[in-house]
């Protein structure tokens, strides 16, 4: 059999186990084990537990279960509450500042917990229904806190990075720093469009009011003393400076991503405990069991995929498909928005790790040979891969948002987030004209490449 059969073969095959409903972990683990018993030397399938235990075998795959653990604690406490009370105090006399705070609230949120679920589960808890009780229109409220939550895998401590490091072989350090500029982009053009959507909003109910009388809670304005606001800090101050001290810790070199993640999940517990009384087995059950459960899926998912991508290196797969990308001979710019179409296509029915792990054995040898900074590369993939959580007919985040607020429809839901879709895009042109949003602040601190 040719190898472009066996490579047709090889997907499709992948494929059809994905779409007959199997997991993805088992999809993976089970085609790459057909494909070793059939094509490889029999006895290679002796050596695919060793082969998945060397590829996991990595100190830097070890913070992924402790990020989660800081993530499940945090996640799973009232502190994403807290956090949106006091940014929603503090800016409420801005135009469209309650959709204001609710997009800073999923950055630092997001940047605790390394979670978009988790971001939009703990802020969207309390956002929509504020949103929605001041007004918002309800695919307005839901959009702001889907695509906020996408923020939850561009800004550190980010899974789906850290699993980009590992498949590109670039330090996790500078990828994290290179994030920072492109999700503070993100932060800004999201802020932008809630206060421009809520002027929009704004301008019609009073229009509608001066027409009709008919009174809009959009035009309600809150009144808090500066006492209420002050009052609300004490709460969120303590996250704040643990979010600031991990950064520190990581990015100052006093301590690894591993060691980073271990002090963030201590620390974490020790911060519910103190203040939400969040200590006993009973309080601390389902965050472990959480932290157990997605950690399993996660590494299962890992270590499967790894195995794919060695059978796929095994058999030439994924050397002969780069070669040909390569002898296409496309342009640099053309080469790129091909890979980030098909990673847009992928994102229609897998999560952002899989994709990372099963497609870069094959896009990153031609877009490191066309000249392109795979730490930036790595800051686009994700910006890319945020849209397939909001974008159907996977779209995680909109699922999330239909199980924290069911009464909203899904229509609804998706042409909420349809905007936030084009503003992604919009970031994805502007990181491609000034390159430099992603790479100068880690030049900066790590020193030129």
């Amino acid at each position: 059999m040719s190898l472009l059969s066996i490579g047709l073969l090889y997907g499709g095959v992948t494929l059809f186990a994905m779409f007959i409903g199997m997991p993805i972990a088992f999809a993976l683990g089970a085609v790459a084990t057909l494909f070793m018993i059939a094509f490889m030397p029999h006895g290679s399938v002796d050596t695919i537990t060793q082969n998945v235990y060397e590829e996991m075998a990595s100190i830097t795959l070890l913070s992924i279960p402790l990020f989660i653990l800081k993530g499940a604690a945090i996640g799973r406490s009232p502190a994403g509450r807290d956090l949106y009370g006091a940014l929603h105090a503090w800016m409420h006399w801005i135009p469209g500042g309650l959709g204001i705070a609710n997009v800073f609230a999923c950055a630092l949120f997001a940047a605790m917990a390394g979670s978009s679920p988790a971001t939009c589960s703990a802020i969207g808890s309390a956002g929509i229904p504020e949103m929605r009780k001041h007004g918002y229109s309800p695919g307005f409220a839901s959009g702001i806190i889907a695509a906020g939550g996408t923020l939850g895998i561009l800004l550190p401590p980010s899974i789906t990075m850290i699993l980009y490091a590992v498949a590109a072989e670039q330090s996790l350090g500078r990828l994290f720093l290179a994030a920072i500029g492109p999700a503070l982009l993100l932060v800004a053009l999201f802020a932008g469009y809630a206060m421009f959507k809520f002027r929009r909003e704004y301008r019609a109910a009073l229009a509608q009011y001066k027409l009709t009388g008919a009174h809009s809670e959009l035009l309600r304005v809150d009144t808090l003393t500066v006492y209420d606001k002050f009052a609300l800090l004490p709460r969120v101050l303590p996250f704040v400076i643990l979010l600031t001290g991990v950064m520190v810790a990581l990015y100052g070199g006093y301590a690894t991503p591993s060691e980073t993640a271990g002090l963030g999940a201590v620390l974490a517990l020790a911060l519910i405990a103190s203040i939400y009384s969040v200590w006993t087995p009973r309080d601390l059950e389902p965050i472990l069991i959480a932290t157990l459960r997605e950690s399993t899926m996660l590494m299962m998912i890992i270590g499967m995929s790894l195995l794919y991508s060695y059978v796929m290196s095994y058999l030439h797969i994924s050397q002969s498909t780069a070669q040909w990308i390569v002898s296409l001979e496309l342009s640099r710019w053309v080469l790129l928005a091909a890979i980030l179409l098909m990673v847009v296509v992928l994102g229609f029915f897998l999560p952002p790790v899989s994709i990372i792990l099963m497609t870069a054995p094959i896009i990153l040898p031609p877009l490191k040979a066309a000249g392109f900074d795979l730490i930036w590369f790595g800051v686009i993939m994700t910006i890319v891969m945020e849209m397939g959580l909001i974008h159907p007919p996977v779209g995680l985040n909109i699922f999330v948002i239909k199980n924290i607020a069911p009464d909203i429809p899904l229509r609804d839901v998706v042409w909420g987030v349809m905007p936030f879709v084009a503003l992604m895009m919009l970031g994805v042109v502007v990181l491609c004209i000034f390159p430099e949003i992603a790479t100068w602040f880690a030049d900066a601190i790590m020193g030129p490449k």
